[in-house]
């Protein structure tokens, strides 16, 4: 499959980004309920596998798209892909309360945003190397300061340095994550690139949810069905970011990402009942996240200055 023009690809990550911000809106609130956050995660992969053995079963494309992973011939850790997403689900329930939502959010930006240079410079997504340049660099800069501008406002917690690091290191296994899925799908099908993150992702936060015994007594599972559509969103996203990095590089769609979950919780905070409304500082993170994605785009030539070629006379002899 060719990838999508690079306009409609970064509007599909996009959107991703606002199904990322309604999604962990869901899983904290179904963590909240049940009285422990990793099973929030949990729920959210049960539900991807579920939708990804639907698929399976009722569109052949997939099916012809999966039986490739048994010809392919990519690296074992290219399938490692879940392994980052797993992480981000499960170091946020961990951080935010001691951070604070702000901290944590302008950490894991900062993470994903020097693990998509770093990716893309070493070309371990499908796209091939990238090289940093000026707008790049910039453009990640900007990326960062625009989300530390959409957190004006909200409370900071104790600014604990090993929280920190951990909220960066999830935002690098993000990066990782989009670059590998990227890899798998570009080299067998985006249904196998979809199929072994939430495979692996699902093992991951499995164990760890035995490991920390979250399967033992808890508060009742609540009833309302939107509780549990977080599987809904967590497959769209991941299918965004595949589409997103054969385009336009991790970096990039990195940023879009950001861009769309600023807007989704933007349209969160105004929509639904009691929220603070419209944000200044939020609308304002979300366009210059949005101007990152363009100057990370642009393509950078350094002028290389030629010598003139010295004056000659007739004869060949140089003048003066």
């Amino acid at each position: 499959m060719r990838p999508l023009p690079l306009p409609a690809a970064l509007t599909v990550v996009v959107l991703g980004g606002m199904a990322s911000a309604a999604q962990g809106v869901i899983n904290a609130e179904l963590g909240e309920r049940t009285g422990d956050p990793v099973l929030g995660a949990v729920v959210n992969n049960v539900g991807g596998c579920l939708i990804v053995l639907v698929g399976l079963a009722v569109l052949p494309a997939m099916r012809t798209g999966l039986a490739g992973l048994r010809r392919a011939r990519l690296p074992w850790w290219s399938y490692l892909g879940g392994v980052g997403g797993a992480v981000i689900v499960l170091t946020a329930p961990v951080v935010v309360p001691v951070l604070g939502v702000a901290v944590y959010t302008i950490a894991q930006v900062a993470g994903g945003s020097l693990g998509g240079l770093g990716v893309d410079r070493v070309g371990l997504a499908a796209v091939g190397r990238l090289p940093f340049t000026v707008p790049r660099v910039a453009g990640a800069a900007l990326g960062i300061g625009a989300v530390a501008l959409a957190q004006l406002g909200r409370p900071v917690g104790d600014l604990a340095v090993g929280m920190v690091l951990l909220s960066v290191v999830g935002g690098l296994a993000v990066s990782l994550q989009s670059a590998l899925n990227g890899r798998v799908a570009a080299g067998i099908g985006p249904a196998a690139g979809l199929a072994v993150n939430f495979v692996v992702s699902s093992s991951v936060i499995g164990a760890v949810a035995v490991l920390s015994g979250a399967f033992g007594d808890h508060a009742a599972w609540p009833t309302q069905w939107w509780l549990y559509v977080g599987g809904v969103f967590g497959v769209g996203i991941v299918l965004a970011l595949l589409v997103g990095v054969r385009a336009a590089g991790v970096l990039r769609t990195g940023l879009a990402l950001v861009a769309g979950q600023l807007s989704g919780a933007l349209l969160l905070d105004a929509a639904l009942p009691g929220g603070p409304g419209v944000r200044l500082p939020v609308l304002a993170g979300a366009v210059l996240t949005l101007l990152a994605v363009l100057v990370a785009g642009v393509r950078w030539r350094v002028p290389v200055r030629v010598a003139a070629e010295p004056e000659r006379e007739p004869d060949g002899r140089l003048v003066g």
